[in-house]
């Protein structure tokens, strides 16, 4: 379980920790499997190079949408609330690709008497490249 992060104990500029998953033709299935998205080109080589991509299958948008909320959830523990994600898909995850889930602090404020923190994400693959840039809105607890 996650140490307890809190609203206090961040500034603008921190980082989460980096959160990775090396993807595979398993994954992209289990993902497929338990989401009904048996599309032919994140299975089949020749249907992915059909659609464009030449190195054949390639794994799902939303599966790195998953990836960013586990990320967040691992990081703010059960004491934190996911409200907000966004994202835009920049680049196809190959298979064998590294992903691995990044966020930094952008803003921190208190509206409603929540502790609101705005992070800035993304999914890099192992060659540094943004995969999946977009936002997100946590709230945490005080230490009060």
């Amino acid at each position: 379980m996650a140490e307890t992060v809190y609203f206090e104990d961040l500034k603008v500029g921190d980082e989460m920790p980096g959160w990775s998953r090396q993807t595979n033709l398993m994954h992209w299935n289990r993902y497929a499997a338990v989401n009904d998205e048996f599309v032919p080109f994140h299975m089949d080589d020749e249907d992915g190079r059909r659609a464009g991509n030449k190195e054949g299958a390639f794994g799902m948008g939303n599966l790195r949408y998953a990836y960013i909320v586990n990320a967040l959830q691992d990081w703010i523990g059960e004491a934190g609330e996911i409200r907000e994600i966004g994202c835009q898909y920049r680049a196809i995850n190959q298979k064998n690709d590294v992903l691995t889930v990044v966020a930094k602090v952008v803003e921190l404020s208190v509206e409603d008497g929540e502790r609101r923190v705005r992070l800035q994400t993304n999914v890099m693959n192992q060659k540094g490249e943004a995969t999946c840039p977009g936002h997100a809105v946590v709230v945490l607890p005080g230490k009060a």
